[in-house]
C-alpha cells in the first residue's frame, strides 16, 4: 500500500543526522523514526490484520524537560476503528530526572482515527518511571483512560446488536519493560510484559483496545544497530494469553478478513520483524 513511500522515507531519514551535526545546539531538540513492520501489535492484538505496516513519529524536547509529538502507524482489519486507515497520536508531557539513574514521565496520549466513524478517538493519560543500571534499563508504566465513549461496552456480542448505545468505560494498562545492550556488539536485548483491564465487549464500531476484559501481553526480542547508519533492525515474539474461547463471541471482528491467512485469530502469537531508522 505505503511501502514504496517507507522505503523513500527510510532512504532520506539516513542523510539527516549528517546535516544535524553542523547545526547548533538548542533548548530545543528534534528526534523522530519511521519504520516498516510486519505486524502492528498494540498491546499483543494486531492492528495491522497481520499484515505490514508503515509508521513514523517526530518528538520536539525542551531542555526543561517538557515535550510534544506526534507518531501514526497504517491500519488494518480490527485496528480500522469504524473505517479508518491510519491511528495518529499527539501526546505531550514531562520527564523529570530523579537522582542520576531514574527519570519520571507523565504525559497524555491523544488516540486519532482519521475518516474513521464517530466517537473513535479517546485521551489516555499516563505516568511511567525508568531507570538505568550499567547496560540494563528498565521502565515501570501505567496508562488509565478515564470513562468515554469511544471505550464503552455498546455492542456486547457479535450477533446481539447494539445493547447499549453511548455506554462510556475505561481502561487500565500496566506494563514492565527492560532492555539491555550485548557489550561489545550492535545488540540489544528487550522484553515487555502488559496487563489490560477494560470493556469486556465490543467498543461502538466493533473495537475495544481490551478486547476480552482482561489479559496479559508480552513479548520478548532484539535489536541490532547498523554500525554508521541509523538503521535498526528487530526481531520479537508477542503474544497475549487471550483464549480462543474468548475470542469466539468477538468474531468474526476478531480475525483476520483480507488476506491468505483468513480466519487466524489476530491475539496469537507470532514473529514480528522491523526496519526503522531514527532522526
Amino acid at each position: 500500500m505505503k511501502y514504496k513511500i517507507a522505503c523513500a522515507a527510510l532512504a532520506l531519514m539516513s542523510s539527516v543526522p549528517a546535516f544535524a551535526q553542523d547545526e547548533p545546539a538548542g533548548p530545543v531538540t528534534v528526534s523522530g523514526s519511521v519504520a516498516l513492520v510486519s505486524d502492528y501489535r498494540f498491546r499483543g492484538v494486531s492492528q495491522s490484520d497481520r499484515g505490514m505496516a508503515v509508521q513514523g513519529g517526530i518528538t520536539a524536547t525542551h531542555e526543561s524537560g517538557l515535550y510534544a509529538g506526534t507518531w501514526a502507524s497504517s491500519l488494518g482489519g480490527w485496528g480500522r476503528f469504524g473505517g479508518s486507515n491510519m491511528e495518529l497520536d499527539l501526546f505531550a508531557g514531562y520527564a523529570v530526572p530523579l537522582g542520576e539513574n531514574a527519570t519520571l514521565d507523565v504525559g497524555l496520549t491523544w488516540y486519532m482515527y482519521p475518516s474513521g466513524a464517530d466517537k473513535t478517538d479517546f485521551a489516555e493519560p499516563y505516568v511511567k518511571l525508568s531507570s538505568q543500571i550499567g547496560p540494563i534499563k528498565g521502565l515501570i508504566g501505567v496508562a488509565y483512560a478515564p470513562k468515554q465513549q469511544a471505550l464503552g461496552n455498546w455492542q456486547s456480542s457479535a450477533t446481539s446488536g447494539i445493547d447499549n448505545p453511548g455506554d462510556k468505560e475505561d481502561n487500565f494498562y500496566g506494563w514492565v519493560d527492560v532492555s539491555g545492550a550485548v557489550p561489545n556488539t550492535p545488540v540489544t536485548l528487550k522484553a515487555h510484559v502488559g496487563w489490560s483491564d477494560g470493556n469486556p465487549g465490543l467498543g461502538p464500531n466493533g473495537t475495544s483496545i481490551a478486547p476480552t476484559g482482561k489479559y496479559l501481553d508480552w513479548m520478548v526480542g532484539a535489536d541490532l544497530a547498523i554500525p554508521g547508519t541509523p538503521l535498526t533492525l528487530g526481531i520479537s515474539y508477542v503474544d497475549t494469553d487471550i483464549a480462543r474461547v474468548e475470542e469466539e463471541y468477538l468474531r468474526p471482528n476478531f480475525m483476520v478478513n483480507d488476506s491468505k491467512d483468513a480466519g487466524k485469530s489476530i491475539a496469537r502469537g507470532t514473529v514480528l520483524f522491523s526496519v526503522s531508522a531514527a532522526f
